[in-house]
C-alpha cells in the first residue's frame, strides 16, 4: 500500500499444509493482499534494536474465556469433474500462457445454478473498471478483450446472467487443470480504540521507518525483486520480526490504531489481513491491510503437524486456536515462530477490498495467482467438496496463492463463513472463463 486496502487471501487450511511461502527471505513476501507499496520512503532517525529477551521469557497472552473457537464445518463430499487431457507443462513455465491452455466445454455444460451466475455477474461488474485498465501478467488477455463483456455487464440483468456468460465467454483449462482451493473470511474479534482492561494487544499502523526498496532500480538482474527493512546507522537492515515487536520494539511511538482483546484471534486476523473489531459499545471498526514487515510468513500449523503436536482433524484454524489457548505461554512462543507481522489501517466505507481495489463478495470472490489467472476473470471450480463448486470471480491475491489452478475462496463474515473457511481444503479441477476474443487468439483450431 498505500492505495486500495486489500484483504488477505490466505485460507486457514494453509496454516497446516503450506510450507514457508517465500524461498528468499530478503524478498518481500506478499503477506497481506494484492498490492504492496514499492516507493521508498525517506528514513527517519534510526531506532535502536530492542534488547534481546532471554530464552523462555516470551510474554504469554490471556485468552478471553468468552471467545470460543467455532467448530470447522463438516465437508460436504462431491465428485469433481475430470480434468481435460493436456500436454505436459514445460518446467520453465511461469505464467498461464507459458503453461499452455486448451479449450474447455461451453458454459451451458457446466451446470452452474442461476443463483451462482447472478452473484458472479454482480461481482464481475464491480471488477470491470479495474480489469479494463490493468495489465494482465498471465499472458492470456489484453485490455481490449474485456471491452464487449464489460460494456454489456453495465446494464445486463443479473437474473439473466447465464445468457451473459454464454454469449461473451468460453472456457479454457490452464496446464493440467488440477485445482487446490482453500478458504478465507473477514474475521470479527473483540477490540477497543483505546487501551483498557482486557484490551492490551496493540494493533499498529505502518511505521514511518519501514522502507520498501525496488532492487530493479539498481540492477537489471534484480528486476521484480523488492526488499523491505529500515535504516540503522548507515546500514539498511531487516525490519523487526514478530518476536521483537511483541517485546516492545514499537512501543511509545503512537502507532496504535486500536487494541485487541485476544492475541490468538488477532494473530489469525493478521493472516487474513482484514477484519472487524467489535468495540465495547457494540460498534464495529473495520481494519484492513496496510503493509507487512518484510519477514517470511511461516505456517505454524505445519510446524505443529510436523512435530506431531497436532493430530488429524486438528489442523483447521479452530484446532490450532484450541492448541494455542490450552497453554498461553506455549501458544505465545509458537505464534512468534511466524516472524511476519501485518500493519493495519482503518477502513471507512465499503469493504473488505481485494487486489482490484473493489469489495470482495462472500461466496463469489476468489484469490488467485495473477500470473496464472487474469484478475477479474470468472473461474469455474469442481472439487471433492461441494461448498465451493460453481462460478467465482478472481478479485484478490495472497502470499500463499501461487501457481496454476490455486485459489482461495472468500466466504464473507460471520460464524458460518468462519466455520467453512477455517477448514476449507478442496481438490479437483478448474476452468477459466475468458473473453471469446482471447480464446480465439490463444487457441487456433
Amino acid at each position: 500500500m498505500p492505495g486500495p486496502v486489500t484483504i488477505r487471501a490466505l485460507g486457514f487450511a494453509l496454516l497446516a499444509i503450506a510450507p514457508a511461502l517465500s524461498a528468499c527471505s530478503s524478498v518481500i513476501p506478499d503477506a497481506g493482499g494484492g498490492r504492496v507499496e514499492t516507493t521508498p520512503r525517506p528514513a527517519p532517525a534510526p531506532i535502536p534494536s530492542p534488547a534481546p529477551t532471554p530464552t523462555g521469557s516470551t510474554r504469554p497472552y490471556t485468552p478471553r474465556p468468552s471467545e470460543s473457537g467455532t467448530v470447522a464445518a463438516k465437508p460436504i463430499p462431491a465428485t469433481p469433474r475430470a480434468t481435460l487431457a493436456a500436454p505436459p507443462v514445460p518446467a520453465s513455465a511461469t505464467t498461464a500462457a507459458e503453461a499452455g491452455v486448451i479449450a474447455g466445454p461451453e458454459y451451458a455444460d457446466l451446470g452452474i445454478s442461476a443463483a451462482q451466475a447472478s452473484a458472479a455477474l454482480a461481482a464481475f461488474r464491480l471488477s470491470c473498471p479495474s480489469v479494463m485498465r490493468r495489465a494482465d501478467v498471465s499472458g492470456l488477455t489484453q485490455n481490449a478483450d474485456w471491452n464487449d463483456s464489460c460494456n454489456a455487464a453495465k446494464d445486463w440483468r443479473d437474473s439473466d446472467a447465464a445468457a451473459f456468460f454464454t454469449r461473451y465467454f468460453g472456457t479454457v483449462q490452464v496446464g493440467a487443470g488440477t485445482a487446490f482451493v482453500t478458504g478465507y473470511y473477514e474475521p470479527e474479534i473483540a477490540g477497543s480504540r483505546t487501551k483498557r482492561a482486557g484490551y492490551d494487544i496493540p494493533i499498529y499502523r505502518r511505521p514511518a521507518d519501514l522502507i520498501d526498496v525496488d532492487l530493479g532500480q539498481f540492477s537489471d538482474d534484480l528486476k521484480g525483486k523488492k526488499i523491505r527493512g529500515r535504516v540503522e546507522g548507515s546500514n539498511f537492515v531487516r525490519y523487526y520480526d514478530r518476536g521483537a515487536i511483541e517485546r516492545g520494539a514499537l512501543e511509545g511511538r503512537g502507532l496504535e490504531i486500536a487494541w485487541a482483546a485476544d492475541a490468538a484471534e488477532f494473530f489469525f486476523l493478521q493472516i487474513q489481513g482484514s477484519g472487524r473489531l467489535r468495540l465495547p459499545d457494540g460498534e464495529v471498526m473495520r481494519i484492513g491491510y496496510d503493509t507487512q514487515n518484510g519477514r517470511d510468513y511461516v505456517g505454524i500449523g505445519k510446524l505443529l503437524a510436523d512435530r506431531g503436536e497436532l493430530k488429524s482433524g486438528q489442523t483447521s484454524m479452530q484446532g490450532i486456536l484450541d492448541y494455542l489457548r490450552a497453554d498461553p505461554v506455549r501458544g505465545a512462543a509458537v505464534m512468534n515462530e511466524n516472524p511476519s507481522w501485518v500493519f493495519f489501517r482503518e477502513i471507512v466505507g465499503p469493504g473488505p477490498l481485494g487486489a482490484l481495489g473493489v469489495p470482495v463478495t462472500g461466496r463469489s470472490s476468489v484469490a488467485a495467482d495473477p500470473k496464472y489467472t487474469p484478475l477479474g476473470a470468472p473461474v469455474f471450480l469442481s472439487l471433492d467438496r461441494a461448498e465451493p463448486n460453481g462460478l467465482w470471480i478472481a478479485q484478490d491475491t495472497g502470499g500463499a496463492i501461487r501457481g496454476a489452478n490455486r485459489f482461495d475462496s472468500f466466504w464473507g463474515a460471520g460464524n458460518d463463513a468462519r466455520a467453512i473457511a477455517g477448514g476449507m481444503a478442496g481438490r479437483g479441477s478448474a476452468l477459466l472463463l475468458l473473453p471469446r476474443t482471447s480464446i480465439a487468439r490463444l487457441i487456433r483450431r
